[in-house]
Protein backbone atom coordinates (compact mmCIF):
# COMPACT_ATOMS: atom_id res chain seq x y z
CA UNK A 1 0.00 0.00 0.00
CA UNK A 2 2.83 2.38 0.92
CA UNK A 3 4.56 1.61 -2.39
CA UNK A 4 1.38 2.53 -4.31
CA UNK A 5 1.17 5.89 -2.51
CA UNK A 6 4.83 6.68 -3.30
CA UNK A 7 4.33 5.79 -6.98
CA UNK A 8 1.26 8.02 -7.14
CA UNK A 9 3.15 10.95 -5.61
CA UNK A 10 6.01 10.52 -8.08
CA UNK A 11 3.61 10.45 -11.02
CA UNK A 12 1.81 13.54 -9.75
CA UNK A 13 5.07 15.41 -9.29
CA UNK A 14 6.22 14.42 -12.77
CA UNK A 15 2.95 15.56 -14.29
CA UNK A 16 3.14 18.89 -12.47
CA UNK A 17 6.73 19.39 -13.53
CA UNK A 18 5.87 18.58 -17.10
CA UNK A 19 3.00 21.07 -17.07
CA UNK A 20 5.31 23.79 -15.60
CA UNK A 21 7.97 23.03 -18.26
CA UNK A 22 5.34 23.29 -20.98
CA UNK A 23 4.19 26.67 -19.64
CA UNK A 24 7.79 27.87 -19.64
CA UNK A 25 8.29 27.01 -23.30
CA UNK A 26 9.35 23.40 -23.20
CA UNK A 27 12.82 22.93 -24.51
CA UNK A 28 12.94 26.50 -25.94
CA UNK A 29 14.43 29.50 -24.19
CA UNK A 30 12.71 30.78 -21.07
CA UNK A 31 12.46 34.31 -22.46
CA UNK A 32 12.91 36.10 -25.77
CA UNK A 33 15.84 38.49 -25.69
CA UNK A 34 16.72 40.89 -28.51
CA UNK A 35 20.09 42.59 -28.78
CA UNK A 36 20.85 45.93 -30.35
CA UNK A 37 22.06 49.47 -29.81
CA UNK A 38 20.46 52.72 -28.71
CA UNK A 39 19.73 54.98 -31.64
CA UNK A 40 18.07 58.34 -32.24
CA UNK A 41 17.84 60.99 -34.91
CA UNK A 42 20.73 63.30 -35.66
CA UNK A 43 20.36 66.74 -37.23
CA UNK A 44 23.05 68.67 -39.10
CA UNK A 45 22.39 72.42 -39.18
CA UNK A 46 23.74 75.15 -41.45
CA UNK A 47 22.98 78.85 -41.75
CA UNK A 48 20.56 79.81 -44.53
CA UNK A 49 22.58 82.92 -45.31
CA UNK A 50 26.16 83.78 -46.15
CA UNK A 51 28.45 85.94 -44.08
CA UNK A 52 30.82 86.05 -41.13
CA UNK A 53 29.72 84.40 -37.89
CA UNK A 54 29.23 86.98 -35.14
CA UNK A 55 28.23 84.81 -32.17
CA UNK A 56 27.99 81.13 -31.19
CA UNK A 57 25.91 80.56 -28.07
CA UNK A 58 26.27 76.84 -27.22
CA UNK A 59 29.00 74.31 -26.53
CA UNK A 60 29.17 70.57 -27.14
CA UNK A 61 26.96 68.62 -24.76
CA UNK A 62 24.57 71.50 -24.13
CA UNK A 63 20.85 70.80 -24.20
CA UNK A 64 18.89 73.15 -26.44
CA UNK A 65 15.17 73.75 -26.79
CA UNK A 66 13.19 74.03 -29.99
CA UNK A 67 13.44 77.57 -31.36
CA UNK A 68 16.47 78.48 -29.22
CA UNK A 69 19.03 80.68 -31.01
CA UNK A 70 22.36 78.85 -31.12
CA UNK A 71 24.28 81.08 -33.55
CA UNK A 72 24.10 84.44 -35.30
CA UNK A 73 25.74 86.02 -38.34
CA UNK A 74 26.92 89.61 -38.64
CA UNK A 75 23.98 91.99 -39.32
CA UNK A 76 25.84 95.29 -39.82
CA UNK A 77 25.03 95.38 -43.54
CA UNK A 78 21.48 94.06 -43.65
CA UNK A 79 20.02 96.35 -40.94
CA UNK A 80 20.68 99.64 -42.84
CA UNK A 81 19.20 98.09 -45.98
CA UNK A 82 16.03 97.28 -44.07
CA UNK A 83 15.82 100.85 -42.75
CA UNK A 84 16.15 102.23 -46.28
CA UNK A 85 13.55 99.82 -47.68
CA UNK A 86 11.08 100.65 -44.91
CA UNK A 87 11.47 104.38 -45.60
CA UNK A 88 10.76 103.81 -49.30
CA UNK A 89 7.76 101.72 -48.35
CA UNK A 90 6.38 104.55 -46.23
CA UNK A 91 6.82 106.98 -49.13
CA UNK A 92 5.00 104.64 -51.53
CA UNK A 93 2.17 104.23 -49.06
CA UNK A 94 1.80 107.99 -48.68
CA UNK A 95 1.71 108.46 -52.46
CA UNK A 96 -1.00 105.85 -52.90
CA UNK A 97 -3.05 107.32 -50.07
CA UNK A 98 -2.82 110.80 -51.61
CA UNK A 99 -3.92 109.52 -55.00
CA UNK A 100 -6.87 107.64 -53.52
CA UNK A 101 -8.00 110.59 -51.44
CA UNK A 102 -7.92 112.91 -54.47
CA UNK A 103 -7.16 116.64 -54.50
CA UNK A 104 -7.90 118.85 -51.54
CA UNK A 105 -10.57 121.56 -51.79
CA UNK A 106 -7.88 124.17 -51.17
CA UNK A 107 -5.97 123.02 -54.25
CA UNK A 108 -9.10 123.28 -56.40
CA UNK A 109 -9.84 126.75 -55.00
CA UNK A 110 -6.32 127.85 -55.81
CA UNK A 111 -6.68 126.54 -59.37
CA UNK A 112 -9.90 128.52 -59.77
CA UNK A 113 -8.13 131.66 -58.54
CA UNK A 114 -5.29 131.06 -61.01
CA UNK A 115 -7.85 130.74 -63.80
CA UNK A 116 -9.56 133.98 -62.76
CA UNK A 117 -6.25 135.80 -62.72
CA UNK A 118 -5.40 134.43 -66.15
CA UNK A 119 -8.80 135.57 -67.47
CA UNK A 120 -8.22 139.06 -66.13
CA UNK A 121 -4.76 139.21 -67.64
CA UNK A 122 -6.11 138.01 -70.98
CA UNK A 123 -8.89 140.59 -70.92
CA UNK A 124 -6.40 143.36 -70.26
CA UNK A 125 -4.18 142.08 -73.08
CA UNK A 126 -7.13 142.06 -75.49
CA UNK A 127 -8.01 145.61 -74.48
CA UNK A 128 -4.46 146.79 -75.10
CA UNK A 129 -4.47 145.08 -78.48
CA UNK A 130 -7.74 146.76 -79.46
CA UNK A 131 -6.33 150.16 -78.51
CA UNK A 132 -3.24 149.56 -80.60
CA UNK A 133 -5.35 148.50 -83.58
CA UNK A 134 -7.51 151.62 -83.21
CA UNK A 135 -4.43 153.82 -83.53
CA UNK A 136 -3.19 152.18 -86.70
CA UNK A 137 -5.31 154.30 -89.16
CA UNK A 138 -3.88 157.50 -87.70
CA UNK A 139 -0.34 156.13 -87.78
CA UNK A 140 -0.09 156.83 -84.07
CA UNK A 141 1.40 153.46 -83.25
CA UNK A 142 4.44 151.63 -84.54
CA UNK A 143 4.34 148.20 -86.04
CA UNK A 144 6.54 146.95 -83.20
CA UNK A 145 4.07 148.10 -80.57
CA UNK A 146 1.21 146.46 -82.46
CA UNK A 147 3.10 143.17 -82.71
CA UNK A 148 3.90 143.28 -78.99
CA UNK A 149 0.26 143.81 -78.12
CA UNK A 150 -0.79 140.87 -80.27
CA UNK A 151 1.89 138.65 -78.70
CA UNK A 152 0.90 139.64 -75.17
CA UNK A 153 -2.74 138.88 -75.93
CA UNK A 154 -1.88 135.45 -77.36
CA UNK A 155 0.26 134.61 -74.31
CA UNK A 156 -2.52 135.67 -71.99
CA UNK A 157 -5.03 133.49 -73.83
CA UNK A 158 -2.64 130.54 -73.59
CA UNK A 159 -2.36 131.06 -69.84
CA UNK A 160 -6.12 130.99 -69.60
CA UNK A 161 -6.26 127.67 -71.43
CA UNK A 162 -3.51 126.18 -69.24
CA UNK A 163 -5.21 127.32 -66.05
CA UNK A 164 -8.51 125.87 -67.26
CA UNK A 165 -6.88 122.50 -67.99
CA UNK A 166 -5.23 122.44 -64.58
CA UNK A 167 -8.56 123.16 -62.92
CA UNK A 168 -10.26 120.45 -64.96
CA UNK A 169 -7.64 117.88 -63.88
CA UNK A 170 -8.04 118.76 -60.22
CA UNK A 171 -11.81 118.57 -60.43
CA UNK A 172 -11.73 115.26 -62.32
CA UNK A 173 -9.43 113.69 -59.72
CA UNK A 174 -6.79 110.97 -60.08
CA UNK A 175 -6.93 108.57 -63.01
CA UNK A 176 -7.39 104.87 -62.14
CA UNK A 177 -4.20 104.03 -64.01
CA UNK A 178 -2.20 106.28 -61.67
CA UNK A 179 -3.69 104.58 -58.63
CA UNK A 180 -2.94 101.15 -60.06
CA UNK A 181 0.63 102.17 -60.83
CA UNK A 182 1.15 103.53 -57.32
CA UNK A 183 -0.35 100.35 -55.85
CA UNK A 184 2.06 98.22 -57.88
CA UNK A 185 5.02 100.27 -56.67
CA UNK A 186 3.78 99.83 -53.10
CA UNK A 187 3.60 96.05 -53.48
CA UNK A 188 7.13 96.02 -54.87
CA UNK A 189 8.34 98.01 -51.85
CA UNK A 190 6.54 95.61 -49.49
CA UNK A 191 8.14 92.62 -51.19
CA UNK A 192 11.57 94.19 -50.87
CA UNK A 193 11.07 94.77 -47.15
CA UNK A 194 9.81 91.20 -46.68
CA UNK A 195 12.84 89.84 -48.53
CA UNK A 196 15.29 91.82 -46.42
CA UNK A 197 13.53 90.82 -43.20
CA UNK A 198 13.76 87.18 -44.25
CA UNK A 199 17.47 87.65 -44.88
CA UNK A 200 17.78 89.18 -41.41
CA UNK A 201 15.96 86.18 -39.91
CA UNK A 202 18.37 83.89 -41.76
CA UNK A 203 21.25 85.42 -39.81
CA UNK A 204 19.96 83.54 -36.75
CA UNK A 205 20.34 79.77 -36.52
CA UNK A 206 17.70 78.13 -34.30
CA UNK A 207 17.37 74.61 -32.96
CA UNK A 208 14.57 72.84 -34.87
CA UNK A 209 13.82 70.41 -32.00
CA UNK A 210 14.77 69.72 -28.40
CA UNK A 211 18.23 68.21 -28.71
CA UNK A 212 21.78 67.89 -27.41
CA UNK A 213 24.69 69.56 -29.22
CA UNK A 214 26.97 66.79 -30.45
CA UNK A 215 29.42 68.92 -32.44
CA UNK A 216 30.13 72.65 -32.78
CA UNK A 217 31.55 72.95 -36.27
CA UNK A 218 31.92 76.72 -36.71
CA UNK A 219 33.41 79.56 -34.69
CA UNK A 220 32.97 83.37 -34.57
CA UNK A 221 34.77 85.09 -37.42
CA UNK A 222 34.49 82.18 -39.83
CA UNK A 223 32.44 82.47 -43.00
CA UNK A 224 29.13 80.62 -42.96
CA UNK A 225 27.13 79.38 -45.93
CA UNK A 226 24.17 77.07 -46.55
CA UNK A 227 26.58 74.37 -47.71
CA UNK A 228 28.75 74.40 -44.60
CA UNK A 229 27.55 72.54 -41.49
CA UNK A 230 27.59 74.65 -38.33
CA UNK A 231 26.22 72.25 -35.70
CA UNK A 232 25.40 68.58 -35.29
CA UNK A 233 22.51 67.87 -32.91
CA UNK A 234 21.12 64.66 -31.43
CA UNK A 235 17.42 64.65 -30.66
CA UNK A 236 16.37 63.91 -27.09
CA UNK A 237 13.16 62.20 -28.11
CA UNK A 238 12.24 59.78 -29.52
CA UNK A 239 14.91 57.20 -28.71
CA UNK A 240 14.83 53.57 -29.75
CA UNK A 241 16.86 50.38 -29.74
CA UNK A 242 17.60 49.01 -33.19
CA UNK A 243 17.46 45.26 -32.58
CA UNK A 244 17.05 42.14 -34.74
CA UNK A 245 14.87 39.05 -34.44
CA UNK A 246 15.27 35.77 -36.29
CA UNK A 247 12.60 34.37 -38.57
CA UNK A 248 11.86 31.61 -36.07
CA UNK A 249 11.15 34.19 -33.35
CA UNK A 250 9.36 36.71 -35.58
CA UNK A 251 5.95 35.40 -34.55
CA UNK A 252 6.70 36.20 -30.90
CA UNK A 253 6.79 39.98 -31.47
CA UNK A 254 4.16 42.34 -32.79
CA UNK A 255 3.62 46.06 -33.25
CA UNK A 256 2.76 47.88 -30.03
CA UNK A 257 4.05 45.10 -27.76
CA UNK A 258 5.52 46.45 -24.54
CA UNK A 259 9.12 45.71 -23.69
CA UNK A 260 11.84 46.22 -21.10
CA UNK A 261 15.20 47.62 -22.13
CA UNK A 262 18.36 47.15 -20.10
CA UNK A 263 21.85 48.58 -20.63
CA UNK A 264 25.12 47.77 -18.92
CA UNK A 265 25.52 51.31 -17.59
CA UNK A 266 22.40 50.93 -15.41
CA UNK A 267 22.30 47.25 -14.44
CA UNK A 268 19.57 47.67 -11.87
CA UNK A 269 17.18 49.63 -14.03
CA UNK A 270 14.75 48.50 -16.71
CA UNK A 271 13.59 51.16 -19.17
CA UNK A 272 10.01 50.84 -20.40
CA UNK A 273 9.39 50.73 -24.12
CA UNK A 274 7.29 49.35 -26.94
CA UNK A 275 7.84 47.87 -30.37
CA UNK A 276 7.12 50.57 -32.92
CA UNK A 277 8.55 49.06 -36.11
CA UNK A 278 9.07 45.59 -37.54
CA UNK A 279 10.79 45.35 -40.90
CA UNK A 280 9.03 43.49 -43.68
CA UNK A 281 12.33 42.63 -45.39
CA UNK A 282 14.89 40.14 -44.08
CA UNK A 283 18.57 41.04 -43.92
CA UNK A 284 21.85 39.70 -42.61
CA UNK A 285 22.58 40.53 -38.98
CA UNK A 286 24.84 43.62 -38.76
CA UNK A 287 28.27 42.89 -37.28
CA UNK A 288 27.74 45.52 -34.60
CA UNK A 289 24.93 43.47 -33.04
CA UNK A 290 25.96 40.73 -30.61
CA UNK A 291 23.50 37.80 -30.69
CA UNK A 292 23.63 34.19 -29.68
CA UNK A 293 22.92 33.07 -33.22
CA UNK A 294 25.13 32.90 -36.27
CA UNK A 295 25.80 36.24 -37.91
CA UNK A 296 25.02 34.84 -41.30
CA UNK A 297 21.41 34.02 -40.40
CA UNK A 298 18.67 36.18 -41.83
CA UNK A 299 16.94 38.46 -39.36
CA UNK A 300 14.32 41.20 -39.32
CA UNK A 301 14.96 44.66 -37.90
CA UNK A 302 12.85 45.65 -34.90
CA UNK A 303 12.74 49.19 -33.58
CA UNK A 304 11.88 49.36 -29.87
CA UNK A 305 11.09 52.87 -28.67
CA UNK A 306 12.32 53.74 -25.18
CA UNK A 307 10.97 56.00 -22.45
CA UNK A 308 13.96 57.96 -21.15
CA UNK A 309 12.66 61.07 -19.37
CA UNK A 310 15.99 61.61 -17.56
CA UNK A 311 18.00 61.45 -20.80
CA UNK A 312 20.30 58.71 -19.51
CA UNK A 313 20.70 56.69 -22.69
CA UNK A 314 23.44 57.59 -25.13
CA UNK A 315 23.83 56.96 -28.83
CA UNK A 316 25.28 53.52 -29.60
CA UNK A 317 24.83 51.97 -26.14
CA UNK A 318 24.46 48.16 -26.38
CA UNK A 319 21.04 47.18 -25.07
CA UNK A 320 19.05 44.03 -24.34
CA UNK A 321 15.35 44.10 -25.10
CA UNK A 322 12.86 41.79 -23.45
CA UNK A 323 9.41 41.88 -25.09
CA UNK A 324 6.46 41.49 -22.73
CA UNK A 325 3.16 39.80 -23.48
CA UNK A 326 -0.15 41.06 -22.09
CA UNK A 327 -0.08 41.18 -18.32
CA UNK A 328 3.62 42.01 -18.18
CA UNK A 329 4.92 38.47 -18.73
CA UNK A 330 8.04 38.01 -20.79
CA UNK A 331 7.50 36.89 -24.37
CA UNK A 332 8.69 33.39 -25.20
CA UNK A 333 7.96 32.16 -21.67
Amino acid sequence: MKRIVIIALVLAFAAGGGWWWYKQGGEGPATLALYGNVDFRQVTLAFNGNGPVAEVFVEEGAEVKQGQIIGRLDTSRIVPQIDQAEAQLAARQATLTRLKNGNRPEEIAQARANLAAADAEAANARLQLERQIALVPRAAVSQQALDNARSNSAVAEAKVMASQKALDLLVAGTRIEEIQGAAAELRAAEAQVALLRAQLADTELKAPVDAVVRSRLIEPGEMASPTRAAFSLATISPKWVRAYVSEAQLGLVRMGMKAEIRVDSFPGRAFAGWIGFISSVAEFTPKTVQTEELRTSLVFEVRVFVEDPDNRLRLGMPATVTPLVDGGQQAGG
